[in-house]
C-alpha cells in the first residue's frame, strides 16, 4: 500500500519559537522572496514484512500529471509489485487516473482518500515534520539551498523506521 501526497517548500522560512539573549528579539534576516520548491512523496508500506519506506521527488515547478505519471512508474520499478495507492481527490491524481486505468491496470489499483480529510494521509504528516523540524526557522539563501535542505531532511526520515511508523499512528493507521 502506498501514501502519495504533494507539498510545498517555500523561500521564506516558517517562524517557531526559538531561543534569543536575554533582553533582545530572535531575528530572521530574510528578504522577501517567494521561490518556491513542488515535492511529491509517497509512504510505501508492506504489510508482510511491516516495512515502512519514504520515496520522493523535488522540483522547481509545479506538479502537473506527466510529474505524477513518471513518479508511480518510478515507484512501481523500485518497489516491483503490484501497488494500492491511496491518494486524495486533487485534479492532477484524477487526470492521471485516467492514464494509469488504461496503461497499468494489471499493477495498480487506486483508492481515493475521503474528501477534505488530510489528517488520514500519513504522508501529510511527514510534510508537516519536515516544515517545522527541519526547517523551522531555516533561511535558505537561494532556492538551491532550499532544495538541498529538504533532500537532506527527506533523506534522513527514510533512514528512521520509528519515526515513519508514527507518521502512520498520527494519521490513526495501525500498521502492526
Amino acid at each position: 500500500m502506498v501514501f502519495l501526497d504533494e507539498s510545498g517548500f517555500m523561500l521564506q522560512p516558517l517562524v517557531r519559537r526559538t531561543w534569543a539573549p536575554r533582553g533582545s528579539r530572535p531575528v530572521l534576516d530574510v528578504w522577501q522572496r517567494h521561490d518556491r520548491l513542488s515535492v511529491i512523496g509517497a509512504l510505501a508500506l508492506a504489510p508482510q514484512r511491516r516495512r515502512k519506506n519514504l520515496y520522493f521527488h523535488v522540483q522547481s515547478s509545479n506538479i502537473v500529471t506527466p510529474d505524477v505519471l513518471a513518479f508511480v512508474r518510478d515507484l512501481r520499478r523500485q518497489l516491483r509489485r503490484p501497488l494500492t495507492l491511496v491518494w486524495d481527490r486533487w485534479q492532477v491524481h484524477r487526470s492521471a487516473e485516467r492514464w494509469l486505468a488504461e496503461h497499468a491496470a494489471h499493477w495498480l489499483k487506486i483508492e481515493y482518500l475521503p474528501a477534505y480529510a488530510p489528517e488520514l494521509n500519513p504522508v501529510e504528516e511527514v510534510w508537516g515534520h519536515t516544515k517545522s523540524h527541519a526547517l523551522g526557522n531555516y533561511t535558505a539563501i537561494d532556492a538551491f539551498d532550499l532544495e538541498d535542505t529538504v533532500r537532506g531532511a527527506l533523506s534522513d526520515l527514510h533512514d528512521t523506521p520509528r519515526l515513519l511508523q508514527s507518521f502512520f499512528a498520527g494519521a490513526g493507521l495501525d500498521t502492526s
